[in-house]
This record gives structure tokens, sequence and C-alpha cells, in this order.
């Protein structure tokens, strides 16, 4: 008789997709200060130790739940180049007012940084904290740069254009405008960033 083939995800990727998604809903409901791994332990009913070996700190968890909301965006090459960054931008602006807004009962025009000020404290305290946080973003990305390539092939960007220092140019733009000046960010903005940006560099 042959052994029933198991079906679904893997015990080990279950149990990690309940401890993110637990970790999201607390850290949306508590913000960073009230975030408790103990309680996402609890709530995602898995064994303390199961938690602390995949994630050692509340900031490990954090940047793990960060990069999971950014795997849900996107990245892809339709032709289009401004409609691509446009999309891509905006749904980045999407998250980090988002993130603004964690744990707090606040207008929406709140100017604090939030949750991603946070993260960047915690990545300059904490050197492996500081490196899980570029990998997230180096992964994330070269799929950006891969799309900026492909735009420069099909020749929508100048042959002499650098999409690393072309996406430099805009999500520094975003981080700066959220952290240092603490100005709104919205899609009006993310229009103006890419036809700035785009001016120079079309073919």
């Amino acid at each position: 008789m042959q052994p029933t083939a198991r079906r679904g995800r893997p015990r080990k990727q279950e149990a990690d997709a309940r401890i993110l998604d637990a970790a999201l809903e607390l850290l949306l409901d508590c913000g960073y200060d009230r975030f408790s791994v103990d309680e996402v332990a609890a709530k995602a009913q898995v064994a303390k130790t199961t938690l602390y070996r995949r994630w050692p700190t509340k900031d490990h968890l954090i940047v793990a739940v960060v990069a999971r909301i950014q795997d849900e965006v996107p990245v892809e090459y339709s032709g289009d180049v401004r409609a691509d960054l446009t999309r891509y931008l905006n749904e980045i602006v999407n998250g980090l007012n988002r993130m603004r807004q964690v744990g707090r009962a606040t207008a929406s025009g709140d100017a604090s940084a939030g949750l991603v000020a946070e993260v960047a404290a915690a990545a300059a305290r904490h050197a492996d904290v500081g490196a899980a946080v570029q990998a997230m973003f180096a992964r994330r990305n070269a799929l950006v740069l891969t799309l900026l390539e492909q735009a420069r092939e099909h020749g929508e960007l100048r042959s002499d254009v650098e999409p690393g220092v072309l996406f430099d140019q805009l999500a520094g733009a975003l981080y700066y405008r959220l952290l240092v000046t603490g100005r709104p960010i919205d899609a009006a903005y993310v229009d103006r960033l890419v036809t700035g940006a785009l001016t120079g560099a079309s073919a």
C-alpha cells in the first residue's frame, strides 16, 4: 500500500505563515513599542522556542513582516516604464503611509515616520538587524533594477542611464521625505517624482 501523499505547505512554512500573520496583526494594533514576541507566539499557537529560533528579537521579526508586505507588491516590466514606476512607487507609498500609522490613532496627516524610523534605528543599533534590512532591500531592489534594464533594452531609457542611480533618485526621495522632512507623500508627489526622473533619462 502506497503512503498517502501530504498536501499543502510543509509544517515549518505553515508555522512561519501563522507567525507572520499574527505579528502583522499585533504590530498594526500595538505599534512598535508595545509589540511583544511572546504575544505573537501565543496568537500564532507556536512554541516560543520555535519563534525565537527563526527570529531571535522583535526587530528581526518586524523586518520579516515588512519584507513580507513588500513581497506582495508585484514588479514586472509591461513595456511602459513610466506606468510601471508610477504603479510600483505608489504601492511603496501606500506601504510607507500604512507603517506611518502603525499603532497610532492619529490623523492621516501625522508627520511621524512611525515604524520606518524604528526599523532604521534598529538597523543602526544592531549589525545583524542591519544586515537583514539590507538583504531585504537588495532582494526587492534587484527586481526593480531588472525592470529598468529591460526598459533600457527596449529603448525607453537612454543607453547610458544607470538603473541603480535612477532608482536611487526615486526611492531616496521617498525615504528622505518620510524620515527627514516629514512631509506627506501621495500619488501627486509620485507623479512629479517619476516625471522629473524620466525627463533626463528617457531616450
